[in-house]
């Protein structure tokens, strides 16, 4: 004790400098909290690139550190409900007006879209190319394919049970298939590794580099439409949230300037996302 009473009565004014350093210290940690957020998305956004694109782009703008945090749709979306993000940038229109609806969740806008395609094996013995999922999906079960699904509540797995439904197939979909309860990534080196069928996003697709025999078998059929919303997570139920952060996201992203960092990001010449903020959807 007596060392103790000693330095403070020899250094007072060393002290007080310490305190005022770690008082400055402390502010400034906050303040650099404070210009961060997470955004909980989709694998999708992630693994094909986009975020690594559209990210320095927006922190140019705004200053504004941006976490993601990359899970199926519906694990991000429950990010959202615990509050342990701040923005969701997701792709299951139902799951994300169901979110807003509960209030956890604050008006969801269309920000972009790409479609879904079905990947198999180039031999496709099968017959399944085209431009009609449910007829392929029809012949993909009755033939005992493997056929490979995320199995993960993500976007692209609401949509493969979507389809699958309309097919009257929810409940027979063949010997063959397969959840892997996985990423979009994971799941298509899985596809490629046993020459099955997959459903992809585009965007991953592109981006995916192991494709193997794989190739893209059913394409533009209208049912494929792959719409991404943005929602910001609702500061009343989550007073932590940081919900001033959030929105500069929300309103940069849907904004000419973030518009155009979407359209603008390509692989190989070819347009992986096209922005449709403000414009009414599909």
């Amino acid at each position: 004790m007596k060392s103790v009473k000693y330095f403070w009565l020899l250094a007072p004014v060393e002290s007080a400098r310490a305190a005022i350093v770690s008082i400055a210290l402390l502010g400034v940690a906050w303040n650099a909290s404070a210009q961060s957020i997470v955004v909980a998305s989709t694998t999708s956004t992630e693994q094909s690139g986009l975020f690594a694109h559209l990210l320095p782009e927006f922190k140019k703008a705004s200053g504004i550190d941006v976490k993601v945090v990359a899970l199926g749709t519906g694990q991000a979306i429950d990010m959202g409900r615990r509050g342990d993000a701040d923005v969701l940038f997701v792709h299951d229109k139902a799951a994300e007006e169901k979110v807003v609806a509960e209030g956890f969740a604050v008006k969801r806008q269309d920000v972009m879209y790409n479609d879904f395609v079905l990947i198999g094996p180039k031999a496709d013995a099968l017959k399944t190319r085209g431009n009609d999922i449910v007829e392929a999906l029809k012949k993909i079960a009755s033939g005992n394919a493997e056929f490979i699904s995320r199995g993960d509540k993500s976007g692209t797995h609401a949509a493969e049970l979507r389809f699958w439904k309309m097919a009257a197939l929810e409940d027979a979909m063949g010997r063959g298939y397969k959840s892997c309860g996985c990423g979009m990534g994971p799941a298509l080196n899985m596809a490629a590794s046993t020459a099955a069928y997959v459903l992809a996003d585009r965007g991953t697709w592109l981006s995916f580099k192991n494709r193997a025999d794989l190739v893209v078998l059913v394409e533009g059929d209208k049912r494929l439409f792959n719409q991404y919303g943005v929602l910001l997570v609702n500061p009343a139920k989550h007073a932590h949230a940081k919900a001033m952060e959030g929105q500069k996201f929300v309103d940069w992203v849907t904004s000419s300037a973030g518009q155009g960092v979407i359209a603008s990001y390509r692989i190989d010449g070819e347009q992986l996302f096209f922005p449709n903020a403000g414009v009414a959807a599909k």
